[in-house]
């Protein structure tokens, strides 16, 4: 190369260096340097604690139950002041974790709301969930034992008719931007790209089991039979109660306890699946009814998290990895929000949700077959209900 080359070469890139470089005088773009006056954190925190309805509205939660949050994750988000500038304090952080979680917003409409830089909020999002993970995750879904299998049973007999049921199990797409280079690893049946939440919800909406970033091209049964509670129930390792006899049964052989899927899931001793619809019978007609009113808890479950935490009406724009933290803590804020809080007329408007798409069904070869005949005996027996039949016509 020509020395004349060179030279302008090295011109060249010594403009762009001077281009590109960062002027350490100045920490904080000048457009966000009003936040401690003008961020609505600092503006309208103290406003809203003074208004119930509105904080629960805007970070939704109420003021007690964001205390409580914040002194069970504080240490773990908490950073130290330096002699250059404050840091952001754990209060904060967890408002504009929440109000991501809650509103949808993109990570640059959060940087003019609380005047955070774009690039520290998608940190603050993630350490702030994976707090939320770490520690109110063993609180809030807790390894259940024979004792509390026992409760949410008697839960779902209460308020499902349905005897011996100790959850609800089904999966869902959660929408999300294709990553980089994924090819059609997360591209679903549905024609767009997601990962799939699998869960197990008891009678009070509440997710007792969750499994997080199967590829959406997987199906439900897949996943199931290779997340940590399939492989579980498969080994006997949920320390389920033995079978008993059913209510007002007990001639009968005993049942064991069971969880409700749709098609999706294969059949057996401990998951029953409705029968398909070609050539059914009453009996079995009724059986699908009574089914479908047990497995109707997580279909509501999924609504309410969706309309309460935004962020679910739309593509999550952030890697799978870190979405995993963001859809793993807004399960467990479900909980936590619905066990301190109960819940808000307008978070349970729709269960049949849009915004999550069901898991496509695929068979499976049956070891429970006798099992669900004896639901199907017993609820077209001693435990049938006035109003079936007039169901399924």
């Amino acid at each position: 190369m020509d020395p004349p080359m060179i030279t302008a070469l090295a011109a060249l890139i010594l403009l762009e260096l001077l281009k590109n470089k960062v002027n350490r005088n100045v920490w904080v773009e000048p457009v966000l340097s009003n936040r401690l006056t003008s961020g609505i954190f600092h503006s309208m925190f103290s406003a809203h604690r003074d208004n119930p309805h509105k904080f629960f509205s805007y970070y939704r939660m109420s003021v007690n139950s964001f205390d409580e949050l914040l002194s069970i994750i504080s240490q773990r988000i908490k950073k130290q002041d330096t002699n250059m500038r404050r840091s952001i304090t754990p209060a904060e952080r967890l408002a504009v974790t929440l109000r991501y979680l809650a509103s949808g917003a993109t990570f640059t409409d959060l940087e003019y709301d609380f005047q955070i830089s774009r690039k520290t909020i998608p940190l603050i999002v993630k350490e702030t969930c994976q707090a939320i993970c770490q520690e109110s995750a063993p609180l809030e879904m807790p390894k259940p034992n024979k004792e509390k299998w026992i409760n949410i049973a008697e839960k779902f007999y209460k308020e499902a008719n349905f005897p011996n049921c100790v959850g609800a199990i089904d999966g869902k797409h959660i929408r999300i931007v294709c990553p980089p280079n994924a090819g059609s690893k997360y591209y679903n049946y549905k024609k767009y790209h997601s990962i799939i939440l699998l869960a197990v919800v008891d009678a009070d909406y509440c997710f007792t089991f969750i499994d997080i970033g199967a590829p959406g091209r997987e199906s439900d049964s897949s996943i199931f039979k290779s997340s940590n509670f399939g492989q579980k129930l498969t080994r006997s390792q949920l320390d389920l109660p033995e079978p008993i006899h059913l209510p007002n049964n007990i001639g009968n052989p005993r049942v064991p306890f069971v969880f409700v899927g749709d098609a999706a899931f294969g059949l057996n001793k401990n998951v029953m699946r409705p029968f398909s619809l070609r050539n059914i019978d009453t009996p079995k007609k009724i059986f699908n009814y009574r089914l479908s009113r047990a497995r109707h808890f997580v279909e509501c479950a999924f609504g309410i998290l969706s309309n309460k935490w935004r962020i679910f009406h739309s593509s999550i724009i952030i890697n799978p990895q870190s979405a995993k933290h963001i859809i793993k803590a807004a399960c467990v804020l479900h909980n936590f929000v619905r066990r301190r809080d109960g819940y808000q007329f307008e978070d349970t408007i729709r269960c049949d949700m849009e915004e999550f798409d069901e898991v496509q069904a695929v068979g499976g070869r049956s070891n429970g077959i006798s099992v669900r005949d004896s639901f199907v005996q017993y609820f077209n027996g001693p435990g049938a209900v006035p109003w079936q039949n007039r169901m399924i016509h």
